[in-house]
């Protein structure tokens, strides 16, 4: 599996993804993409302060099944999950805010065995 933070050399399934456990980001873009460079900065300074959230660069294209899966269409698109199910989107993310929010909605977000009191 790659290393947090890293594109990911050996791009999971979608069965593995859904398999996850924990909070996990997934970074659909490409590396030539200026949209997915200029959000670059506010996506990493984000996720350092989160050392605990899974985080995937996917380089993304035509005919990448994950990417498709997930019916990504504009780079960089986050998609936000919590053991391996969609939280919360964002497309071409403006700054650091919106990350953070959609970082805390996951790190919150109750696990499926946790049952309310």
């Amino acid at each position: 599996m790659p290393v947090t933070g890293q594109t990911a050399i050996d791009v999971p399934t979608r069965a593995q993804v859904d398999a996850f456990e924990g909070p996990a980001v997934l970074e659909f873009g490409a590396s030539w993409c200026g949209f997915c460079a200029g959000a670059r900065i506010a996506i990493d300074t984000v996720l350092a302060e989160h050392p605990n959230v899974r985080h995937l660069r996917i380089e993304d294209g035509r005919g990448q099944p994950l990417g498709r899966s997930y019916h990504v269409k504009l780079w960089p698109t986050l998609v936000f999950l919590r053991d391996g199910v969609e939280h919360t989107r964002l497309v071409r993310p403006d700054g650091t805010a919106s990350i953070r929010a959609a970082i805390a909605g996951i790190d919150a977000a109750p696990r499926p065995t946790d049952t309310p009191p």
